[in-house]
């Protein structure tokens, strides 16, 4: 039901995003040329063939020639038109039919020897000696040109698709141009300190003989790191399209291919077209994909991948000079890169991204606020506030959501409202209207009710936002808790605060009807979770100062490398100490509605009539919160499905 939200991450979208480069496509006119080409050859034979058939065949309807004999004999006929073997005849009545005789045999002659007066019809005799040249030479010719001409496109087919083969081995990289629509470090925010970074580096090819007459050499790479979603890769197209000079772009899933040795010989093709235009810079994003940990794989050391960033070890720091090719990549998972990958030398700057501030919100607001028409009570302040956790990319989709609801309700401006509902489709998904039967609202009503009241008589627990018993998504029911201020850092009185909020909606469901739902399975999920980080991780337990969680290592954990670094005994300390704090965070949160039952019960009858309630409704039933000083930040998710009580 409660899930804690966790900050998560966001791409800070540009307001001019440079197009995707379209690659050349090498087969693609010759493809329709020979497509065309074997339509057109094709077309030829078919002519050729039909006109090539006997001409028996296709005067088989014609009149016997003794019938043309005995109609010129009884002076029926007034004209004989004769092609070759084709006789046309035309009688005075105007009927006219066709007959055939002998190819070499006169006419004149026939009727002579059948004692008919020639004279009798006029006879026409066409000229066949040019026609007749022209059959002979194609019946003779064409079929061999046309073998020829089809062996041809085969051998020309055949050269082309061997050398796609060899075309394997060239870079995919797209190079940017100057002329193309650019982003620049006035189209990110939120990231002031990597901005910075990345200006020096721009500023190092630029001006390189300004930093060379002090000493300093240009860095040979810069590694982005973050969450995903940060603004990784459009600090790389602001990056592009200031620094002046080419720009090239490729995914590290780009460099992979079935064949191995391909992605070593892109790698080695992408680096030359680079130093034959330096300076110049090489963006690879999702390094992960090929610069992960050598050794750790399953398929040993000579598989492509491992060939692949051998050779990108070698061109960034190898024998070959390499000191105008600046090489940019940006991962989410550093954990997973080989140390020989990041070390100085191949990338000397980590340039670290995180999720924005109050302050780096409001400046993402203001740039993807641009173009989008807002009524006159919306407050970047607020809505920065409101929005403590939201990456760069949430907020550019939540603003996005927010005009298509207002365009949807025929509004010509964004209001607060919009707004709002945005915030809560960003993290919750859209409203749900399901069929629940008036138990299963009533358990709901109850759960949430149990969330808000626990979290609002906590002193370090922020104010509840919203309370709600409309399905979104896979939800049933939320309650939203969001943290009025930025932390970096969290205390156990806080955390255990949060997992008395987390289980306020299963002690409700408990006191009053004496009953579980499956509707907690997520809150013990998550309160769980979090007990074991403070007992295996922070520290915060009985078992003292130390760390008993086995880390994953390059996203392998060492269960994989050799069994846990726990014993059993300590194991069963381990877990006693987190049943230890979910017992006391259960016992704080039914403590905590035992004596507000009243209120519990007043919540619950307003959200089965209204459905949703607002941080000012909710403090008009239960008054005001006992302190805002705390950070927690509640998602309630209901399951439709519930026990009987």
């Amino acid at each position: 039901m409660a899930k804690v939200e966790s900050q998560e991450n966001g791409k800070l979208a540009g307001r001019s995003p440079i197009p995707r480069v379209p690659l050349p496509k090498m087969n693609g006119k010759s493809s329709w040329r020979g497509f065309l080409i074997y339509i057109v050859l094709g077309f030829i034979l078919f002519i050729f063939f039909a006109f090539s058939t006997n001409p028996e065949q296709r005067f088989q309807t014609a009149e016997p020639l003794s019938k043309v004999i005995s109609d010129i004999r009884d002076n029926k006929v007034e004209q004989v038109e004769v092609d070759g073997e084709r006789i046309s005849v035309k009688l005075k009545d105007g009927t006219v039919y066709a007959s055939r005789k002998e190819e070499n045999q006169s006419m004149t002659e026939i009727l002579k020897d059948a004692d008919v007066d020639p004279t009798l019809a006029q006879i026409n005799v066409r000229d066949r000696t040019f026609s007749q040249a022209w059959i002979t030479i194609l019946t003779t010719f064409l079929p061999l040109v046309l073998m020829v001409l089809f062996f041809f496109f085969i051998f020309r087919q055949a050269r082309e698709g061997a050398s796609s083969v060899f075309a394997f081995g060239q870079s995919k990289a797209r190079q940017f141009s100057r002329d193309m629509p650019k982003v620049t470090f006035a189209d990110v925010a939120g990231v002031d300190e990597a901005k910075q970074e990345l200006q020096e580096v721009v500023d190092f090819l630029r001006h390189p003989e300004k930093y060379r007459a002090v000493g300093a050499r240009t860095p040979k790479g810069a590694l982005l790191i973050g969450p995903a979603g940060t603004g990784k890769t459009l600090l790389a197209k602001a990056v592009a399209g200031e620094a002046g000079v080419p720009f090239y772009s490729v995914a590290g899933s780009e460099f992979m291919e079935m064949l191995v040795g391909v992605g070593a010989a892109r790698v080695r093709d992408l680096f030359s077209q680079a130093k034959r235009s330096a300076p110049a810079i090489i963006f690879i994003d999702e390094i992960e994909s090929i610069g992960r940990m050598r050794g750790m794989g399953f398929s040993g050391g000579h598989d492509e991948r491992e060939q692949t960033l051998n050779q990108i070890l070698v061109e960034m720091d190898g024998f070959n000079p390499n000191d105008n090719v600046l090489v940019m990549a940006a991962t989410n998972r550093p954990d997973l890169l080989d140390p020989a990958l990041t070390r100085p030398g191949r990338f000397d700057r980590r340039v670290t991204l995180d999720l924005p501030d109050i302050e780096g919100r409001k400046a993402i607001l203001k740039i993807h606020k641009k173009g989008k028409p807002f009524a006159p009570d919306v407050d970047d302040e607020r809505i920065a506030r409101r929005t403590v956790g939201f990456s760069g990319a949430d907020l550019a989709n939540m603003l996005n959501e927010a005009a298509i609801l207002a365009a949807r309700t025929g509004k010509k401006a964004i209001d607060n409202l919009d707004i709002e509902e945005a915030a809560t489709k960003v993290k919750l998904g859209p409203q749900r209207r399901r069929m629940q039967s008036e138990e299963e609202r009533k358990m709901t009503a109850y759960h949430e009710g149990g969330h808000a009241l626990v979290a609002h008589f906590l002193p370090n627990v922020d104010p509840v936002h919203r309370i709600s018993i409309v399905a979104r998504g896979v939800t049933g029911g939320h309650t939203l808790v969001p943290p009025t201020v930025d932390r970096y850092t969290e205390t156990k009185t806080r955390l255990m605060e949060r997992i008395a909020t987390l289980l306020g909606g299963r002690s409700a469901e408990e006191l009053i009807f004496n009953e579980f739902t499956t509707g907690a399975a997520s809150d013990l999920e998550i309160a769980s979770g979090l007990a074991r980080d403070m007992v295996t991780e922070f520290g915060m337990s009985d078992l003292g100062p130390t760390i008993f969680s086995p880390r994953p290592q390059f996203g392998i954990w060492p269960v994989m490398e050799g069994g846990s670094q726990v014993s059993p005994e300590l194991a069963a300390k381990i877990d006693k100490e987190i049943s230890k704090l979910i017992d006391a965070g259960h016992k704080k949160a039914r403590e905590l509605l035992q004596k507000h039952k009243a209120k519990l019960d007043l919540v619950a009858e307003t959200l089965l009539v209204k459905e949703t309630l607002d941080r000012d409704e909710f403090e008009k039933l239960v008054g005001k919160p006992v302190s805002t000083n705390g950070e927690i930040k509640i998602k309630s998710s209901t399951s439709a499905k519930s026990v009987q009580a």
